[in-house]
């Protein structure tokens, strides 16, 4: 997702701080309901410590917070079974990428990695700075690579764990945004962190629909994994530019027709994809888009592994996407929709 919807989900915090208590999601089994889809990965992206991305480091219940246990044992019992955590790369290693780390935000993130690993989901852990540090395009790669070992090496031992190696490179060096990837993928690996899925980000935002024409299908195609577990995150948004910032879809048909060129990549070269982020607005032309979308991806489910809402968390008040229980629009007017998918 954008900086601009991180900017208008901060603006969200105050209205969501003083909800009534009667608004927060209740508590629920955590047991996974039977899975109706084909799909590996189906969840949903928990914001919260992301926020305030431009009050560094930031304090915790007035610039950023950490998703809520209750809503991850909710969202579980509706058959969910993945949630990508981002936080702010600056938070937990401070001043420099060698740094080491703050241990009162690592506490904060470890604790909810492992909250969510023991109701038997994935966790992806999502350092949400489209390639940048302190508001700079990261050149430093041996110094990405020592932020990455750091990072890995507090979840090694958890194979619940998925790494993504950045949220949405854009404008970038084409080149740069492989060695970045590679970079992580190896520092990930060297701490011994080897059963863990591993995601890589493209530039260009990471688009689905212009995987193949902003060159990361050509650039990003030599990554390699010892491992063997490399799955290629898309994002896609079906609103006219795809930014995200939109309740419209363009059409009925928009999102299988955006997946169609990145899906031929993935057959041609024998690779696998996730959709990390994705949304619609509450209304009927995009919840057909979305079902469209999610029909076609499951058709093609030796390529697509699965795919993950924008965006829960709780401070995102009245969002558009809201997914979060019990009132987020998305949550009540598009959910329902899409339980054949998860």
């Amino acid at each position: 997702m954008k900086l601009l919807d991180i900017i208008l989900g901060a603006i969200a915090v105050g209205s969501a701080l003083a909800a009534p208590a009667g608004d927060k999601p209740t508590p629920t089994t955590t047991k996974t309901s039977k899975r109706a889809s084909k799909f590996q990965f189906v969840g949903v992206n928990q914001s919260g410590a992301e926020f305030g991305n431009k009050d560094l480091p930031g304090q915790l219940g007035k610039h950023y917070t950490w998703p809520v246990q209750s809503t991850i044992d909710t969202l579980i019992g509706k058959g969910f079974n993945t949630f990508r955590v981002p936080f702010m790369m600056e938070r937990l290693v401070p001043n420099k990428l060698t740094g080491s780390v703050n241990t009162t935000y690592s506490q904060g993130l470890e604790s909810i990695i492992r909250y969510i690993t023991s109701k038997g989901a994935y966790a992806v852990v999502d350092p949400h700075n489209f390639g940048r540090y302190y508001d700079k395009v990261i050149t430093d790669v041996d110094g990405f690579r020592a932020w990455w070992a750091t990072t890995a090496k507090l979840f090694a031992s958890n194979d619940h764990v998925i790494f993504d190696t950045n949220n949405e490179y854009h404008d970038m060096d084409q080149n740069l945004v492989f060695r970045l990837n590679q970079a992580a993928i190896d520092a990930i690996r060297s701490v011994g962190a080897t059963s863990q899925y591993i995601f890589v980000e493209g530039n260009s935002w990471s688009g689905a629909w212009t995987w193949t024409s902003s060159g990361n299908g050509a650039s990003l195609l030599g990554l390699t994994d010892p491992q063997d577990k490399l799955v290629y995150e898309m994002h896609q948004y079906l609103d006219t530019d795809g930014s995200g910032t939109s309740t419209n879809c363009v059409s009925f048909t928009i999102g299988a027709e955006r997946l169609r060129d990145a899906t031929a990549w993935l057959k041609a070269n024998g690779k696998k994809a996730v959709l990390g982020e994705t949304a619609g607005g509450s209304n009927a032309q995009c919840i057909k888009a979305l079902t469209g979308m999610l029909s076609y991806m499951q058709s093609n489910s030796d390529v697509w592994t699965g795919w993950l809402w924008w965006g829960g968390g709780p401070w995102w008040g009245d969002y558009i996407y809201g997914m979060e229980p019990p009132s987020g629009t998305a949550y009540k007017g598009v959910l329902p929709s899409l339980t054949p998918y998860i």
